[in-house]
């Protein structure tokens, strides 16, 4: 796994809990403590989280929006041909609604080009990119603000949902795993998906290939809720990613239709 990638899932486990251990950060991202470690100083000296004796907790930097900010980089490359990949099998003229998180910012950069669409966004971040767009007929579910990652989650985005109905969800995920199936690191975030899925014809899920054999804390659904997971061909190397070819087959085995891009 690139550093970068394991800063991602680092910072988010941190912030996911509010307090979590070295050695659990080890046992979850399949590297030593010495790497924990190391990871959790760089994280810390960018301000966003504190290290405590024998873990961490996260912390607000200078930054409000400093969840999202500081992931939105990283791996930016990647997540923009994953956002190319699932556009082109979003069909003109459907009613879409899309995730938030980092990797569907760049899933709405590519939505233009599929245009005459119906897009209604769970983001502030997803919302600004598709504004004034030629095409895109924009609806913004309402909600609230989530801090740090700008999701639009509770209870009035949950009635919000439940009055439409959609052709198609695109559905960023915090962690995919065999047995656990899809998770999230906010309950929040996790009750807005659930809600997404009941209410869509078909459901694409999207996440680079650090997302693979990561157990979240709010499980989503199981593997087979979904119809077609799009991610990175690098989840299929077992050197870089070892949990991606199995986590890969029990996609497959549940019915799932998956896209390496």
């Amino acid at each position: 796994m690139g550093v970068a990638n394991r800063l991602d899932l680092t910072l988010r486990l941190v912030q996911g809990t509010g307090r979590i251990s070295v050695a659990e950060l080890s046992q979850r991202l399949g590297v030593s403590e010495m790497t924990v470690r190391r990871d959790l100083d760089t994280l810390e000296h960018q301000g966003l989280v504190r290290r405590i004796r024998g873990g961490a907790i996260p912390t607000r930097s200078r930054d409000e929006d400093a969840g999202f900010a500081a992931r939105e980089d990283w791996q930016a490359a990647t997540k923009d041909r994953l956002g190319a990949a699932v556009a082109e099998r979003v069909e003109p003229g459907s009613r879409v609604l899309l995730d938030a998180g980092t990797t569907t910012v760049h899933v709405a950069e590519h939505l233009a080009a599929r245009a005459p669409l119906t897009v209604a966004v769970l983001s502030l971040q997803t919302a600004m990119r598709l504004a004034d767009r030629p095409g895109i007929e924009l609806l913004v579910v309402g909600g609230r603000s989530r801090p740090g990652e700008r999701s639009l989650v509770g209870p009035l985005a949950l009635r919000t949902l439940e009055s439409l109905v959609f052709d198609c969800f695109v559905m960023s995920i915090g962690g995919v795993h065999a047995e656990q199936g899809w998770t999230e690191f906010s309950l929040d975030d996790a009750a807005v998906k659930q809600a997404g899925l009941a209410q869509s014809t078909r459901t694409l899920a999207v996440a680079d290939a650090t997302k693979l054999g990561v157990r979240a804390f709010s499980q989503v659904a199981p593997l087979g809720a979904v119809h077609a997971f799009v991610t990175d061909s690098a989840a299929d190397d077992a050197d870089t990613h070892p949990s991606g070819p199995q986590t890969l087959k029990a996609l497959r085995d549940a019915g799932v239709d998956v896209h390496l891009a």
